[in-house]
């Protein structure tokens, strides 16, 4: 009885008795008394055809209408039984294919599209399940890719270390300073790298732990971009920063959004080649404090204005400094603390070889997301 299908058919049943009840009633009661009426307008009220009292005739007429409405109800019951039964058909065929494609999901296989039948609502569940299975396997995706992206981050200083680390033990290398040095380098990337991918979860789970305080949002700007000043100076780049004047009060976690600087203006260094300007501005505009970091690097394709902020993307034929250990996923990372300030980072660019301006948002005074 718990069946869609059976309900189905048995509801259609049910309206067609039902209705055939009802009209059982109605025509029972009032076909007697209209006939009457007939009978008498007509001048027969005294005598039925054939000899007949109008008692004797009124009741056969009655029992001929019962018989003909009882034939009519069975007649609209089966045609009701059967119509319903190709209903539910109709309806419970795409609702199995429904759940046969949610089921194959769950043990992990994505690509099993869902005919789109031809009712709206079952062609929008059918929609909709075959837009939530490109979605898990772009995510699945995503994660293998992430998987494989990590590996090979992990392998070339995971090399350098046990080359290192082997010489010495053979003694084919010196066990100096210089030597430890440069392990200690392979050590700190991964270091890093097990630090971005730490963020980078907590920052997709929620789980970023900010210490939010009113703060002046140009002053972390300033601070940030005096810090990179040195490294835009040696790279040959003109640094300008537009980060004072009327404070811009936020609420926020100094430490993550100086992160989020740092990360902008470090991408626009390596971006941009030798004589090059860069430009981060600290403003508010309609309710929300703004940071934007601009360049007159490499810029972006318009394909490639989304994808940065996708983790371990790199733009085809971007510039790659020497000495570049970055992991691949600041981005990422640097939007996800924006968000979990109840803004986001944004980027724009007119093209390779244009420049290109991202921009951090978030609301004024305060109004961080969870």
């Amino acid at each position: 009885m718990n069946r869609l299908d059976v309900r189905l058919v048995i509801s259609h049943l049910l309206v067609a008795v039902l209705g055939a009840a009802a009209t059982f009633v109605i025509v029972r009661q009032l076909a007697p008394a209209l006939f009457d009426e007939s009978m008498r307008m007509s001048g027969m009220g005294g005598m039925g055809s054939g000899g007949q009292g109008p008692g004797t005739l009124r009741q056969q007429f009655a029992d001929a209408v019962s018989g003909a409405l009882l034939v009519g109800a069975l007649v609209g019951a089966v045609a009701a039984a059967v119509f319903g039964t190709f209903a539910a058909y109709r309806l419970v065929r795409p609702l199995a294919a429904v759940r046969a494609a949610t089921r194959e999901m769950a043990q992990g296989r994505y690509a099993v599209p869902v005919p789109v039948p031809h009712e709206t609502e079952l062609a929008e569940l059918a929609t909709d399940v075959n837009t939530l299975g490109r979605g898990l396997a772009e995510t699945e995706a995503r994660r293998v890719r992430l998987l494989g992206e990590v590996a090979h981050e992990m392998r070339t200083p995971l090399t350098v270390i046990d080359g290192y680390v082997e010489a010495m033990i053979d003694g084919v290398m010196p066990a100096g300073a210089d030597e430890l040095g440069r392990v200690s380098d392979e050590v700190r990337r991964l270091r890093r790298l097990s630090d971005d991918l730490s963020a980078l979860s907590r920052a997709e789970e929620g789980r970023l732990g900010l210490e939010l305080r009113e703060v002046d949002l140009g002053s972390i700007t300033r601070a940030a971009a005096e810090r990179l000043r040195p490294q835009a100076e040696d790279s040959g780049l003109r640094l300008v920063v537009e980060a004072g004047g009327e404070p811009v009060v936020v609420r926020a976690d100094a430490d993550r959004i100086s992160q989020v600087v740092t990360n902008l203006l470090g991408n626009a260094i390596r971006a941009t080649p030798s004589g090059g300007e860069l430009h981060v501005q600290c403003r508010a505009e309609r309710g929300d404090g703004l940071v934007e970091v601009s360049d007159t690097g490499e810029g972006l394709d318009a394909a490639d204005v989304e994808r940065v902020f996708e983790r371990f993307y790199r733009v085809p034929g971007r510039r790659v400094a020497e000495g570049d250990t970055g992991s691949g996923i600041g981005l990422t990372v640097a939007r996800g603390i924006m968000r979990a300030h109840g803004g986001d980072l944004t980027a724009r660019s007119e093209g390779r070889g244009r420049g290109a301006t991202f921009t951090a948002r978030m609301p004024l005074g305060g109004r961080p997301g969870s």
